[in-house]
């Protein structure tokens, strides 16, 4: 099926801010728009048919101007942290935006590419955003070519396709920020969720959530989603990686081959029905459960608040700039940066 253009906004410099509406034809629906290459809106089926929006977000462009949450948001250059907002990368030091304590997040809060405009290209069901940044912008080495394509398939696939070019060796560490909750954007906590991650360890974080450095086994911790577990039993447990993120917010080193496509995860959703299986071909994910989120005006007036909606952010490690037993997010003239994100949706 076609792609549906439609006005979302318009910027005070008076540029168009686009919506791009893909359908499938069992009516699972997925709208992106070209400011920051956000998903806006994804309706899913549910037990009984019935299409919700399962992804928390605004309705008008402006939320997305500030939008401290990152909901929905293509995170570059580099998503979560670096410590000490800097690296050295072949003998030179790069100092970056300090805006997390000492550390840098997310790259850039008003720089980022959650907050470009992005340029288009339109297929059958797919949308492609492109996007340019220049070398040291944001204090990142690199001319650097973009590009972030969105899909929708009749198998009820959101794929997410990344690809990345720069004339120097650079940080290249793209993810999607989107916050899911599969009972429905409105329907409040995600503690009834649950969640199994193939990922048999994870990477302990200091304070900051900073990594450690360590690889650590789950075994025997809350962090174990080994087999699905309601992700309210254990958020609360009195165990000091979850206080220092005050709940569930580290990277899972995920199993398998990375570079592989494979099953990463799955989030089920009882009241409702919807199952959600994630795949990527990427070393980790970030399991967030939404701990930093403050009550705000959502899409059709819906109150969000603290642990509403939950993200798995596809990724390289936290701070593998500076870990150099981390698998490398380092991309230059000899290493193009490719990589693909499914969120497959089932009743």
């Amino acid at each position: 099926m076609g792609i549906e253009k439609t006005i979302f906004g318009t910027m005070e410099d008076g540029t168009k801010i686009y919506m791009y509406s893909m359908e499938n034809g069992k009516g699972m629906k997925a709208q992106v728009i070209d400011y920051g290459a956000i998903l806006v809106n994804l309706y899913v089926p549910d037990k009984a048919g019935k299409l919700v929006d399962v992804v928390l977000g605004y309705d008008k462009l402006e939320g997305y101007y500030v939008n401290s949450a990152n909901f929905g948001a293509t995170i570059g250059p580099n998503a979560n942290r670096i410590a000490n907002a800097s690296f050295i990368l072949d003998g030179v030091k790069y100092q970056l935006d300090v805006n997390d304590g000492p550390n840098n997040l997310h790259s850039h809060a008003d720089l980022g590419y959650h907050k470009k405009v992005w340029k288009a290209a339109e297929g059958d069901n797919i949308v492609t955003f492109f996007l340019e940044g220049a070398d040291g912008e944001m204090g990142f080495p690199g001319n650097k070519k973009i590009e972030v394509t969105y899909s929708l398939t009749e198998e009820n696939e959101l794929k997410i396709h990344y690809h990345g070019v720069s004339d120097k060796n650079t940080i290249i560490n793209l993810t999607n920020h989107t916050y899911f909750n599969l009972a429905g954007h409105d329907a409040g906590t995600i503690y009834d969720h649950k969640l199994t991650l193939h990922a048999s360890h994870y990477t302990p974080v200091a304070e900051g959530a900073i990594p450690t450095g360590e690889i650590a086994p789950v075994k025997g911790t809350p962090m174990d989603f080994t087999i699905p577990k309601r992700i309210g039993d254990e958020i609360d447990a009195d165990f000091e990686q979850l206080k220092l993120t005050g709940g569930y917010d580290h990277n899972w080193v995920l199993d398998g081959e990375a570079g592989t496509l494979r099953h990463i995860a799955t989030v089920e959703e009882p009241s409702a029905g919807r199952v959600m299986k994630v795949y990527t071909d990427l070393p980790g994910v970030q399991f967030y459960a939404g701990n930093f989120l403050k009550p705000e005006t959502g899409k059709n007036n819906a109150a969000y608040d603290y642990r509403c909606g939950l993200c798995l952010e596809t990724q390289y490690y936290p701070d593998t700039a500076n870990q150099p037993a981390f698998p490398s997010a380092v991309f230059g003239p000899e290493r193009e940066y490719d990589s693909t994100t499914i969120y497959k949706f089932e009743v």
